[in-house]
C-alpha cells in the first residue's frame, strides 16, 4: 500500500488514503473487505448465527479425539483415554463447547464454566483438542467482559496450566508445553484487548464527531441570533429615526398649510398618518426579527457606519423637523475608535428620535458630547412637556438599545425626567479602553 504524505496542512481537507483505495480495488483484498462489511451487518441483525458457527467449528475440531482410541498429545506425550467411557469423553466435549454460545452475552460465566470443566478433565489425565474453548473464552472475556474479572481469569489460567502440566496431566516436555500454553493464552487476551481498545477508540471518535456537529449547530444559531438582533437594532435606529423626522416635518407642514389656507393640508396629514402607521409596522416586524431563532441568510451593510462627524447631518435633519438643537463637544472626539463613534452616534440619534416623538411643540434639545482621558460623556436634554410615564410606556426598543450599546463599553445610563423644570434627560458615560483609539 502506498504511503500517505508525511505532513498535512492544518485546516485543509485530506483526500482518502490511496492505499485504502488500492486495497478496495484489489480483487482479493477488496472481496475480503466487502465480505467483512457484509458479515458485520449480518452479525448485527442475527448475532446467533456467528455464535452457532463458532460452536459447530470447535465441535468439529474435537471429533478426532473422540473417534481415535489412542492419540498423541500436544507435546509429545501419549494419552490413552480408553480407561474412560465414551459417554464421559463426549460429556467433557459438550461441556466445553456448548458454553461458547453465550460467550458474548455472558463472557464471565462462560469462562468460569469452561475453566472448571478443563480442570476436571486434566485431573483425569485427558488432553483433548476441545481445550481451545478456553482460549476463545479468554478472548471473549477480554473483548466483552469486565477488566477486573479478566485479571483474575488470567491469573487462574496461569495457575491451572502450571498445575496441569506439572501434576494433573504431566507431559514429556513440561517447560516447552507450559511455554506454548502460556503463549497462546496471552495471545488470546492480547487480541481481545486490542479489538476492545479499537472499538473504544472508534466510539470516542464517533462521539466527538457528534459533539462537534452539535457545537457547530449551536454556534451557528447563536451567531444568527446575534446578527438578527444587530440588524433589528440598526434598522430601528436608522429607519425609525428617518420616519420620525418625516412625520414631524409632515405635521409641521400640515399646520403651516392650514394657517395659510392651502389645499395641501389634507395630503400632508395623510402623509403623516402613513408615516406613523409605517413606524408601527416597523416596530412589529422588528419585534418578530428579534424573537425568531431560525437560520436566515446573512445581512451585510453596504455603506460605512456613521461616526462623530455624521452628527452634524443628523442634527440638520432634526432642526429641519422644527426642533431647535444646541450641539456642544469637548475633547478630541475624532481620535475615538470606529466602534465608540458608532455607539455615540446611535445614542444621540435614539435620544433625539424620542424627543421628536414625545416632546411636543415648542420643545428644544441640547446635545453635549465630552471626551476625557478614558471616558466619553453623552448628554441629551430636552424641554418637552410630555409626562415621563408616557415616554416610558412608549419607549419600545429605543431605550433598551441605548442600554445595550452602553453596556458594550461598560457604561452607565441615566434615563428620566430632568430635575429642574419640564423635559427628559439621557445621560450616558462610556468607558473607552486605552487601545480603542484611532491614530
Amino acid at each position: 500500500m502506498r504511503q500517505a504524505p508525511a505532513t498535512i496542512t492544518r485546516g485543509t481537507a485530506t483526500a482518502p488514503s490511496p492505499g485504502l483505495a488500492d486495497a478496495w480495488a484489489h480483487p482479493l483484498l477488496g472481496r475480503i473487505l466487502r465480505g467483512r462489511s457484509a458479515r458485520r451487518r449480518l452479525d448485527q441483525r442475527h448475532p446467533w448465527v456467528l455464535d452457532t458457527a463458532v460452536v459447530l467449528v470447535v465441535a468439529l475440531l474435537g471429533l478426532p479425539d473422540l473417534l481415535s482410541p489412542s492419540r498423541h498429545g500436544p507435546f509429545g506425550d501419549t494419552t490413552d483415554p480408553s480407561h474412560l467411557a465414551m459417554p464421559v469423553l463426549v460429556a467433557f466435549a459438550v461441556a466445553l463447547v456448548v458454553p461458547l454460545w453465550w460467550r458474548r452475552r455472558a463472557p464471565e460465566i462462560t469462562y468460569w464454566v469452561i475453566s472448571a470443566v478443563l480442570l476436571a478433565q486434566w485431573s483425569l489425565g485427558v488432553w483433548q483438542q476441545t481445550g481451545m474453548p478456553a482460549l476463545i473464552a479468554l478472548y471473549s472475556l477480554a473483548l466483552h467482559g469486565s477488566l477486573r474479572v479478566l485479571g483474575w481469569a488470567a491469573a487462574l489460567t496461569a495457575a491451572e496450566l502450571a498445575l496441569a502440566v506439572g501434576l494433573l496431566a504431566p507431559v514429556e516436555h513440561p517447560f516447552l508445553g507450559l511455554f506454548f500454553l502460556m503463549g497462546t493464552a496471552t495471545a488470546a487476551i492480547a487480541i481481545g484487548l486490542t479489538l476492545r481498545i479499537r472499538r473504544l477508540y472508534l466510539a470516542a471518535l464517533e462521539d466527538r464527531a457528534t459533539r462537534l456537529e452539535i457545537e457547530q449547530d449551536q454556534r451557528i444559531r447563536l451567531t444568527t441570533a446575534a446578527e438578527r438582533t444587530r440588524i433589528a437594532r440598526e434598522m430601528h435606529d436608522i429607519v425609525g429615526h428617518n420616519l420620525s423626522v418625516m412625520v414631524s416635518v409632515a405635521d409641521g407642514a400640515a399646520t403651516l398649510a392650514v394657517n395659510r389656507g392651502e389645499t395641501s393640508a389634507d395630503a400632508l396629514r395623510i402623509l403623516a398618518d402613513t408615516g406613523r402607521q409605517a413606524m408601527s409596522e416597523l416596530r412589529r416586524v422588528l419585534g418578530v426579527l428579534r424573537e425568531e431563532r431560525g437560520p436566515e441568510e446573512d445581512e451585510r451593510l453596504l455603506g460605512p457606519q456613521p461616526g462623530i462627524r455624521d452628527l452634524d447631518a443628523l442634527l440638520t435633519r432634526v432642526r429641519a423637523a422644527g426642533m431647535p438643537v444646541t450641539y456642544r463637544t469637548m475633547g478630541d472626539l475624532d481620535a475615538l475608535g470606529s466602534g465608540v463613534q458608532l455607539t455615540v452616534y446611535r445614542i444621540v440619534q435614539e435620544a433625539l428620535t424620542n424627543t421628536l416623538k414625545h416632546a411636543g411643540p415648542g420643545a428644544t434639545a441640547d446635545v453635549t458630547v465630552t471626551k476625557d482621558a478614558d471616558t466619553v460623556h453623552i448628554k441629551v436634554a430636552d424641554t418637552g412637556a410630555a409626562a415621563a410615564g408616557a415616554r416610558s410606556r412608549d419607549a419600545g426598543h429605543g431605550l433598551v438599545g441605548i442600554r445595550q450599546r452602553a453596556a458594550m463599553y461598560g457604561g452607565t445610563v441615566t434615563l428620566g425626567p430632568r430635575a429642574a423644570g419640564h423635559g427628559w434627560l439621557v445621560d450616558v458615560v462610556l468607558d473607552v479602553p486605552p487601545g480603542d483609539h484611532q491614530p
